[in-house]
């Protein structure tokens, strides 16, 4: 596990094919934000990309779950349209509308030595869940 304040945190899981991707927090949107990071961490150590340019995603859907499968598609959908990596992440949620915010910065081989590329969020393993202790878990696998 990688990634822990507080009660935020991410983290990848096992999977056959695949990687898992968790997210955690005190609140849906901080899972949101966890699993985004989490997303992250499976090309290149986040602490690695410079929070330098602001990127607005919005997404709607039905549930809880697929609004964070279209959240993280919707990331993967920037960094490759733009050749960005994203490393904060600001979530807010009303119903079954998410406004995220991204920031990042180019590409940069060198600086990021990215190890995988992921091609897409998918349903397996998709959850959104409240835990008894009151925080938020958002995870799904992730097509490498």
């Amino acid at each position: 596990m990688s990634g822990k304040t507080k009660c935020r945190r991410w983290e990848h899981f096992p999977h056959e094919a695949d990687i898992g991707i968790r997210g955690a927090g005190a609140t849906k949107e901080q899972a949101f934000e966890q699993a985004a990071v989490a997303l992250t961490a499976v090309i290149t150590e986040p602490e690695k990309v410079a929070p330098e340019q602001k990127v607005e995603i919005t997404c709607q859907a039905g549930d809880d779950e697929l609004l964070l499968a279209d959240w993280l598609n919707s990331l993967l959908y920037e960094m490759d349209t733009r050749k960005m990596l994203f490393s904060r992440f600001e979530v807010r949620i009303e119903g079954n509308h998410l406004n995220g915010t991204a920031w990042g910065e180019k590409i940069d081989v060198s600086k990021h030595t990215p190890t995988t590329e992921v091609k897409a969020a998918t349903y397996a393993e998709l959850s959104v869940r409240q835990e008894q202790d009151g925080s938020w878990i958002a995870q799904c696998i992730v097509d490498v």
